[in-house]
Order: structure tokens, then sequence, then C-alpha cells
């Protein structure tokens, strides 16, 4: 098999024209996955088309198509546009219930909504068919804010060398802040804590999000 992408936690390899493995090194929750890229894709939400699973493996349908976060290297004056497009797409999956079987993350008083919680640029494949959202590993129930907030966070503490990458990103969020009618506020400091227990954070990302933390975290809201 052709390697043709790796993650921190997952390789991917092309089967054929219309098919990738997506394997993880460590195994992964690949049932509740493949079930809610099913249960998305039969309410119209973009994610691949699943074929079949393993423990470790899920058999997906290959996408065409850079990243957002290539397209952002490749055309930054996009860069607005993909982070209002981004905002959509939260808001577009936090429109759904979640159903009951899916993990509670991030509970609320009232119903829960489906969570990708790692809805970052690297995550969204820009397809013919319009954007697809991959890698529903860490999907959950809960607040939306919570899912906004995560993404606000992964995108804060990523690495970027320069003056431009740092506008870049700065206007990148400002964009997705447009493009979504959430208020991530209240749940800043919890998506800070969860992002700090992830195993796979380089040391400059951990870094950012512990000078970031302040008196946000072990808090809800104001």
């Amino acid at each position: 098999m052709e390697l043709i992408a790796r993650g921190r936690d997952a390789d991917v390899y092309a089967l054929d024209g219309a098919k990738v493995l997506r394997r993880y090194r460590h195994g992964g929750p690949t049932e509740l996955e493949a079930r809610l890229m099913e249960h998305l894709a039969a309410r119209g939400y973009p994610v691949p088309q699943v074929y079949g699973f393993t423990d470790t493996d899920l058999v997906l349908e290959r996408l065409t198509g850079p990243t957002m976060l290539d397209e952002l290297a490749r055309r930054p004056w996009r860069v607005g546009s993909l982070g209002r497009a981004l905002g959509r797409l939260h808001d577009r999956l936090h429109a759904l219930p979640a159903p009951q079987w899916l993990p509670r993350r991030f509970a609320t008083a009232d119903d829960d909504r489906v969570l990708h919680l790692d809805l970052h640029p690297g995550n969204v494949l820009l397809t013919r068919r319009g954007p697809v959202v991959i890698d529903w590993r860490n999907a959950g129930a809960g607040d939306p804010a919570a899912d906004l907030a995560m993404t606000l966070v992964t995108v804060g503490g990523a690495e970027v060398s320069g003056p431009a990458a740092r506008l870049g990103r700065s206007l990148f969020v400002r964009g997705l802040r447009k493009g979504c009618r959430i208020d991530p506020e209240g749940r800043v400091g919890e998506a800070i804590e969860a992002r700090l227990a992830d195993p796979n954070l380089t040391a400059a990302e951990a870094a950012w999000l512990r000078r970031h933390a302040g008196g946000r975290t072990g808090r809800r809201g104001r």
C-alpha cells in the first residue's frame, strides 16, 4: 500500500483510486467514528463515505483536493473567506442534535449537539463537491461553544514563524468568528485544559496553551 498521509496518531494509505485506508497506530474508536460519519452523511453533512472498519482501520472514500491548511499556504489572500467557510461548517454541524449513543464531552443543560472537537484547517479537504470534514476520532456530544473554543485554541497554538504568518492566523481567526454564530468565550478554559491533556502536543504548543490559560482553566463563563 502507498502511504499518502501521516498524522499524529494515524497513517493513510491509498487502496485504489476510490478508497483509502486510515490506520490508527495504537487503535481507536473506529466503530463509533464510522457510525457517526454514516449518521452525518445521512443528514447532509459533508464527510467521507465509509466502506468498512476494523479495530484499527477505517476504509474510506478517497477524496481529491488540498486541505484548507494547504490552501492557506498556497493562496494566503483567501484567508478571510476560508476562515468564514470553517465557521459555516461549525454552524452546519451544530444544527444537528447528537444521537444518544455519542459520548458526552462538554455537556449542556439543553439539547446536546454533535461536536467534532478537532475541526481545524488540516481536517477540512477542499474537494470539487465542496469542503469535506475528516478525522472524527475525538467527536462527542455537548455544547457547540466548546467545539469552536477547541478550534480557536488549536489554531492559536499552532506553530507559525514570521510576522506574515502570525498576521494570517489573526485574519483567519477573525474570519472564523464572523462565519460562525457561536460565542465560545465560556468554554475556552475547558478547551485549553483538554488540549493540554493531548499527548501529541509539541513543546511549543503546550507552552502557548499554558501562557494563555491564565485564570481561565477550571472556570466556565464569567
